[in-house]
């Protein structure tokens, strides 16, 4: 298995995980957005690796090669020069290190084939979590629709339920009696004031007429002439 399928093995089993627990959908989504960038991290560092594998390998394959042509020019010196023991030997170490060079030639392809893998495995990552990151902010808000959509109809059936309505209707009763009361308060004032006015009225009426009546004895009595002070006396 390559470090990408590892990595997405992982993040799907940290996401059963939060699921299974019933977790806030916020809370998962932020944190596979934060194991998605733990992610990129790790396939960066196994990329990273690789390609410097890949490097050293081709260095030892360039080096193999270039020992292959030295031992080939040397057998070819040998033999110009009739040494024919030398070119064998010389021919010898030139296989040994031809053996080796077709090794870190076939292992450098392989490193290098891998390398790629990554490569583009890690851009696909890369944009896996852009994506995510744009779509985390739409399902957060998704998902509190959602919430609020099931409070609102979880209201709605417990007002719907008989024992919420009669709590409205004893709760409608009740203010009904206090605005009847508040009304017989006011008319009981409405009277009192009345009646009030009704006295006050009648009270100037009979100190009109004891004026009359005093002014009229006063008058039969002869005392109308006498000083106010005298008056008081009588």
């Amino acid at each position: 298995m390559g470090i990408i399928d590892r990595i997405k093995t992982i993040i799907k089993a940290n996401i059963n995980d939060m699921l299974s627990k019933a977790e806030d959908p916020e809370l998962i989504l932020n944190q596979l957005v934060e194991d998605m960038r733990d992610a990129y991290k790790e396939a960066r560092r196994q990329t990273t690796t690789a390609l410097a594998d890949e490097s050293r390998l081709k260095a030892k394959y360039e080096k193999e090669r270039e020992q292959v042509e030295h031992w080939q020019s040397r057998a070819e010196l040998a033999l110009r020069n009739g040494r024919e023991d030398l070119a064998r030997e010389a021919l010898a170490r030139k296989l040994e290190h031809e053996r080796l060079m077709v090794e870190y030639d076939v292992a450098y392809k392989k490193q290098h084939s891998a390398t790629e893998a990554l490569i583009n495995g890690l851009k696909a990552l890369e944009k896996k979590i852009e994506e995510a990151k744009r779509k985390k902010d739409l399902l957060i808000a998704k998902a509190k629709r959602a919430e609020a959509a099931q409070t609102i109809n979880a209201t709605l059936a417990d007002m719907g339920d008989e024992s919420a309505l009669e709590a409205f209707e004893r709760v409608e009763e009740k203010v009904e009696k206090l605005e009847a009361h508040a009304e017989a308060e006011g008319k009981i004032a409405e009277l009192e004031e009345a009646s009030v006015e009704f006295e006050e009225e009648f009270a100037k009426l009979e100190g009109t007429s004891v004026d009359k009546e005093l002014k009229a004895l006063k008058t039969k009595m002869g005392l109308s002439s006498l000083p106010p002070a005298e008056e008081g006396k009588s």
